[in-house]
C-alpha cells in the first residue's frame, strides 16, 4: 500500500476557482499512489475567500465557511475520480446542529466513502468552539489493506488506534495541524507509540508555514513521518521515513503489509496479541490501585 502524506501550507486564494486549481495541482504530482493524505484544518484556506473582518474572527469564520462545504465535497469527489486514488481530504470544521466537529472525509473515485470525526479536543479547540464528534471509529477497507484515521490529538491516546487495529487496520493515518516543534513532537511521538503498541504502521501529514491572515492557524510547524514497530523485520528505531520540516510537498511511503502478520506472530515482543490483557483489565477486571504512604 503506497501512501502520500502532504506537508501542506495553508494558502491564500483569490477565488474559489483558484483554490480548486491549487488542489488539483497538488494531486496531479502523484503517480502510482493508493492514498493521498492531507492534514488537519487544511480546509481553513477557504477562509481567504471571506471578508477581511471575518478572517480575523476565529468563531465567525467557522460558520462563514460552511457556505463552501458543498463545493469542498464536490471537488474532492471529482479529483478522486480524475486521479483514480483514495483521498483523505483536509479536515473541515463542520457545523452540525448546535455544535461544530472537526471532520476528515475520505473519497474514493467518484464518491464520498465515509468520514472520521476527531474525538479528543485540545484546549485551543475548546476555546474555538470545536466539539468532540460521536464516539465512533471508521475502518476503511481497500483491496490492498485497511486503514483508520486518528486526527492529531487523538493519536496521542492509545484507545482509538488499538480498537482500529483490532478491527483490522494495517495503517493509522494521522492528519495533523500543530503550531510549534513541541506540538509536532507530541503528535509524532504519539504516532510512534501507536505503531509500537498495535504492531501496525502509522503515517503523519501536517500543515507547514505561515498564514498570518488567519489567527487560528497563523503559524504551522510540521513534517511528514512514517512509522512501524521497532521489531523484527523493521528499522531498529521504528522510523521508516521523516520528511523535511516546514517544506511543502509530498512524503511517499510504500508499506509492506505482509510484514505485520509476521511480526505479530513472532516478533521480539507481541504487543498486539498482549493488548488483549488490557481489555481484560478494563472489562470486568479493572486494575486496583494500592496507595502506599512513605513517611
Amino acid at each position: 500500500m503506497k501512501i502520500a502524506a502532504a506537508n501542506y501550507p495553508i494558502t491564500y486564494h483569490a477565488s474559489l476557482a483558484d483554490w480548486e486549481a491549487h488542489t488539483d495541482e497538488w494531486l496531479s504530482e502523484l503517480e502510482s499512489v493508493d492514498i493521498a493524505v492531507f492534514p488537519e484544518y487544511g480546509s481553513l484556506e477557504l477562509v481567504s475567500l471571506l471578508e477581511p473582518a471575518v478572517q480575523q474572527d476565529a468563531r465567525g469564520q467557522i460558520m462563514a465557511i460552511q457556505v463552501f462545504h458543498a463545493a469542498f465535497l464536490d471537488l474532492y469527489k471529482q479529483l478522486a475520480l480524475k486521479y483514480k486514488l483514495t483521498i483523505v481530504a483536509p479536515s473541515f470544521p463542520l457545523s452540525i446542529g448546535a455544535k461544530v466537529v472537526n471532520r476528515t472525509y475520505v473519497f474514493v473515485p467518484g464518491r464520498l466513502a465515509g468520514y472520521q470525526d476527531k474525538l479528543f479536543m485540545t484546549p485551543f479547540e475548546k476555546e474555538w468552539g470545536i466539539s468532540a464528534g460521536a464516539s465512533e471509529l471508521s475502518l476503511f477497507q481497500m483491496p490492498k489493506g485497511s486503514f483508520g484515521i486518528q486526527i492529531c490529538y487523538d493519536a496521542e491516546f492509545g484507545i482509538g488506534s488499538q480498537e482500529l487495529a483490532k478491527a483490522g487496520a494495517h495503517v493509522i493515518l494521522v492528519p495533523s495541524c500543530t503550531e510549534t516543534l513541541r506540538g509536532a513532537t507530541r503528535v509524532h511521538v504519539g504516532a510512534r507509540a501507536r505503531a509500537l503498541e498495535s504492531q501496525c504502521y502509522t503515517i503523519v501529514s501536517q500543515t507547514v508555514g505561515e498564514a498570518l491572515w488567519i489567527p487560528t492557524v497563523d503559524y504551522n510547524y510540521g513534517y511528514g513521518g512514517a512509522y512501524s514497530t521497532p521489531d523484527t523485520g523493521f528499522p531498529e528505531l521504528g522510523i521508516l521515513q521523516n520528511g523535511p520540516a516546514g517544506k511543502p510537498g509530498w512524503m511517499i511511503q510504500d508499506f509492506d503489509l505482509s510484514l505485520l502478520e509476521a511480526v505479530r506472530k513472532s516478533g521480539g515482543v507481541l504487543n498486539f496479541e498482549d493488548s488483549g490483557i488490557i481489555s481484560t483489565f478494563l472489562n470486568g477486571c479493572p486494575l486496583k490501585i494500592n496507595t502506599i504512604i512513605i513517611e
